[in-house]
Order: C-alpha cells, then sequence, then structure tokens
C-alpha cells in the first residue's frame, strides 16, 4: 500500500524518474506530470498531499501553475516544493510582481535549486507533510542542500 500522494511536475523526463524513484521507495505515491497544465488537470481530479513544482517549462510552466494553484480554494492550502535550475532570488522576484498584480501571493513551502540532493527532498517532503515531528518554515535550498 502506498502513502500520500505527491504530484511531480516537471518537464525533464529524467527528474520524473528520479523523483518518482525516491519518493516510491520511500512509501510515497507519485503522480506525474510534463507541464503545468497536466499537472493542474491532475491536482483538480485527485488533490495530491504535496506538489513538487519545476519553475520553467515549455507551454503551461510552474509559474502560471502556481498562480493558479494559490488562487484555487481546493488547492490553496496544498504545500509546493518549487525545483529549478532559477535561482531563489529571481523567483522571489517573480512573485513579488505577481502578488503586486493580483493581491498577496503566499511563497512556496520550500524553493530547491536543481540538482536536488536526494535527503534534501525527501527531508523537505516529510516536513511539508508533518511527518517526522519537524515543522519547517518556508526555505530556500541551493543545490548543495544547504
Amino acid at each position: 500500500m502506498m502513502g500520500k500522494r505527491i504530484l511531480v511536475v516537471d518537464d525533464e523526463m529524467s527528474f520524473r524518474l528520479f523523483l518518482r524513484a525516491l519518493f516510491e521507495t520511500n512509501g510515497y505515491a507519485p503522480v506525474l506530470a510534463r507541464d503545468g497544465a497536466e499537472g493542474l488537470r491532475l491536482a483538480r481530479e485527485n488533490p495530491p498531499a504535496l506538489i513538487v513544482l519545476d519553475v520553467m517549462m515549455p507551454h503551461s510552466g510552474g509559474v502560471d501553475m502556481y498562480l493558479r494553484l494559490k488562487t484555487d480554494a481546493a488547492l490553496r492550502d496544498v504545500p509546493v516544493i518549487m525545483l529549478s535550475a532559477v535561482a531563489g532570488l529571481t523567483f522571489d522576484h517573480v512573485l513579488g510582481m505577481l502578488g503586486a498584480a493580483g493581491g498577496n501571493l503566499p511563497k512556496p513551502f520550500a524553493y530547491v535549486e536543481k540538482p536536488p540532493r536526494p535527503e534534501t527532498m525527501l527531508a523537505l517532503a516529510r516536513a511539508a507533510l508533518k511527518e517526522g515531528g519537524e515543522d519547517i518554515k518556508t526555505q530556500e535550498v541551493d543545490a548543495d542542500g544547504a
């Protein structure tokens, strides 16, 4: 029996497969999507416990999906771990611009720069899902897991 559903949205197959293997081997039930449109559809059909979302994707990207998640009453409280090659400060700037245009937009649970370390992703997933007794605040993590 698989555990909590984690929706992984990334256009790069290697990252989708890496995260699927990581989460499956640790008892979670990963669901994979190739872009924001597919991710949003899957989230609405069966809301996940956690979303790992790439920022830059062709077609419907991660920023658009994040904005739609945080303005959807049924999905706004699902924790999101952003995963990207884009620096965290750049993403914060984009969120700030979107927030100024349409109201207050909350930061994601965490922001991880690619390539992610497996132990970092697992620790963040467990914290976002409130497993392991820790309640980690929103944070930015670089590729070294610092």
